[in-house]
């Protein structure tokens, strides 16, 4: 069994997320990690989807998900080179300030950001890869973990622009998708 990253681009419509994840339920899928979020485009959403199982299964459920309606496009990030990250927010007990200064130095390291800050804990947030986030934790478990949340992984493929302008996503059948673009400085309300 090996692990997958499929990135699958949808329309941002109500319950494609449930028959996305139906789909790998009744296929007795366990989805490691999920992170949906809207992209460039209006009316697109992205998401991610970290998935254990046989590949030959996996393959079979990813053709799967091309034919629903609501996929505009999936993305196997094992065929491509690509960025990920993941987020976690981990709350750490301190038992004084020697132990307080010592934790302050192991987060410079890993450049954890500290978000929360209290008598007896720290909440630290961290971005990076999977390795990055499980070592952080590790050098944060002798010391007591509170609480934790990660996000999940999130990727994006590798790749200039122009690179990616013969990507875009097409239009579902009821549909036109517009970029994201800032406002034009005309179009600035006045107050």
């Amino acid at each position: 069994m090996s692990e997958r990253l499929l990135s699958v681009i949808v329309q941002d419509e109500p319950r494609v997320l449930t028959r996305i994840s139906g789909l790998f339920a009744r296929r007795n899928f366990n989805i490691k990690s999920l992170s949906v979020g809207r992209t460039e485009q209006r009316g697109v959403s992205r998401m991610t989807i970290v998935v254990e199982g046989d590949d030959r299964v996996v393959d079979q459920a990813r053709q799967q998900l091309e034919k629903l309606v609501d996929v505009i496009r999936v993305i196997d990030h094992r065929e491509e080179k690509y960025v990920d990250r993941e987020l976690v927010l981990v709350k750490v007990r301190i038992e004084g300030p020697d132990q307080r200064v010592e934790i302050r130095h192991i987060a410079e390291d890993f450049r954890a950001r500290i978000v929360d800050v209290g008598r007896r804990a720290l909440v630290f947030e961290v971005t990076g890869d999977e390795g990055k986030i499980t070592a952080f934790i590790e050098q944060m478990r002798p010391f007591g973990i509170l609480e934790t949340m990660r996000t999940g992984r999130i990727a994006l493929t590798r790749g200039s622009n122009a690179e990616i302008q013969s990507q875009r996503y097409a239009p579902g059948p009821s549909q036109t998708l517009e970029p994201i673009l800032p406002p034009s400085p005309s179009s600035k309300e006045s107050v």
